[in-house]
């Protein structure tokens, strides 16, 4: 049994000349275009989306932003009838130089 099924293959690859026996299976995304084309057609989208990306970062970054006035003291803002239990300070409110 397993001659004749070594045989058989044997013959078959002899008919077919030395040719693989699965066609290469062909994709809708492949169908029209080389393989090779894309992958270079979307390396040079990349290097581009990145040139472009690295510019806009550059422009945005090299730019001021405002600095706008400290707002006054006003003493309705902070009325505390009671101190904190971590001290006289807000948790996340800045020192006073005094203490």
């Amino acid at each position: 049994m397993a001659m004749a099924m070594m045989r058989s293959g044997l013959q078959a690859a002899l008919r077919r000349g030395g040719r693989n026996a699965s066609p290469k299976r062909s994709f809708a995304s492949s169908a029209h275009h080389d393989d090779a084309y894309e992958t270079a057609k979307w390396e040079k989208i990349t290097y581009a989306g990145i040139a472009t990306c690295t510019i806009l970062a550059f422009n945005n970054l090299s730019k001021g932003h405002p600095h706008h006035e400290e707002t006054p003291p006003y003493s309705y803002l902070h009325i505390r009838n009671k101190e904190f239990p971590w001290g006289p300070d807000g948790l996340f409110e800045k020192k006073h130089a005094d203490h």
